[in-house]
């Protein structure tokens, strides 16, 4: 609180006491009081009237600051009533009390849309796990009933999956480490889990896949790393205008292990480059294309942050694009919450 906003606020107070002593001044000096007397009143009067500006000023001052310090080292600030003691002034009594029944209602509304939200969140999951039980039907079937056209159902029945594993982790995206196992694995497992999750994908653009030194030992969750790299991969094969290529190649550095992976796709315009991690992002490949969501990326950035793992995208229109992802060396890390 400023010196001169507080003085401004005082003004009618000043301007009562300074109206009260110019009629104390002329009682006085109808009553001829002796002049010298009515100095030393008016100047005791003015000395009392400034030490208690000032000294009302630096104890309401200190309270707000005390306030305003507990404020900042709050992570939920709505919290600030129940940390805060009562104050003695009646007037601040009432704010207090307003502001403990607006904060009431305040933690009952994020309780309310807490509950709401792990409901939507258990439906969500609940309902792809239904769902996965008809996919694996429709899979059976075709193996039964090999044929052209069962093939190209069952190369939209994997996009089908793909997208219902998106949905399924992207719901599970905020308690990563609940569902999260951290173990030694070799990344080439991962990588090959993730081209068998889009293996129809592969055959029908007839991609051709390259994997070098990928057998190199990282500690992360494998379900969850194996998601990561095929959402990579289905953008490679999505924004490819001629037969794709990939390739996987690791490398190890002091304190990481990195996994390079390079497509020859369309590439990506240097200035949607900062943004291709951002929700709903689509950039100029998107608006060309009529299947992109904006959602691969920044759910693959999402779960890196998760996991400890760094993510890096380079690329050039017309030059393909190359992701990096950096894993940690060590036996242990702390999931990010």
């Amino acid at each position: 609180m400023r010196y001169v906003d507080y003085v401004k606020d005082q003004i009618p107070c000043i301007l009562t006491h300074i109206i009260s002593m110019l009629g104390c001044l002329a009682f006085l000096s109808a009553a001829r009081v002796n002049n010298g007397i009515i100095e030393i009143l008016i100047a005791v009067w003015f000395l009392v009237a400034f030490v208690y500006l000032n000294t009302r000023y630096f104890f309401r001052n200190r309270y707000f600051k005390r306030l305003l310090s507990m404020l900042d080292h709050l992570d939920q600030k709505y919290l600030l009533s129940e940390v805060m003691d009562c104050p003695a002034r009646a007037d601040d009594q009432i704010y207090y009390a307003i502001l403990k029944a607006s904060n009431k209602s305040m933690l009952e509304r994020v309780s309310q849309s807490g509950r709401e939200k792990k409901e939507y969140r258990e439906y969500i999951e609940q309902w792809i796990h239904d769902i996965k039980t008809p996919i694996a039907a429709m899979q059976l079937i075709y193996e039964n009933n090999k044929s052209g056209l069962t093939k190209k159902l069952l190369i939209e029945l994997e996009k089908i999956r793909n997208y219902t594993e998106q949905a399924l982790y992207y719901a599970r995206s905020d308690t990563v480490e609940k569902d999260y196992l951290v173990k030694e694995i070799v990344l080439s497992d991962a990588i090959h889990k993730a081209i068998a999750e889009n293996k129809q994908l592969l055959l029908q653009s007839h991609a051709a896949v390259q994997m070098e030194n990928c057998e190199r030992i990282v500690y992360t969750d494998e379900k969850w790393i194996s998601f990561i790299i095929s959402q990579i991969i289905s953008n490679a094969v999505k924004y490819s205008e001629e037969v794709p290529s990939l390739s996987f190649q690791a490398y190890s550095e002091r304190s990481r292990v990195t996994l390079c992976i390079q497509d020859n796709g369309i590439g990506i315009s240097e200035s949607d480059l900062p943004r291709i991690f951002d929700k709903g992002f689509t950039g100029k490949n998107g608006r060309d294309s009529q299947n992109s969501t904006g959602i691969g990326l920044y759910l693959c950035k999402r779960l890196c942050e998760k996991l400890g793992i760094g993510i890096t995208v380079t690329s050039k229109c017309g030059q393909g694009t190359s992701v990096g992802l950096d894993f940690p060396k060590g036996d242990f890390f702390e999931v990010r919450e």
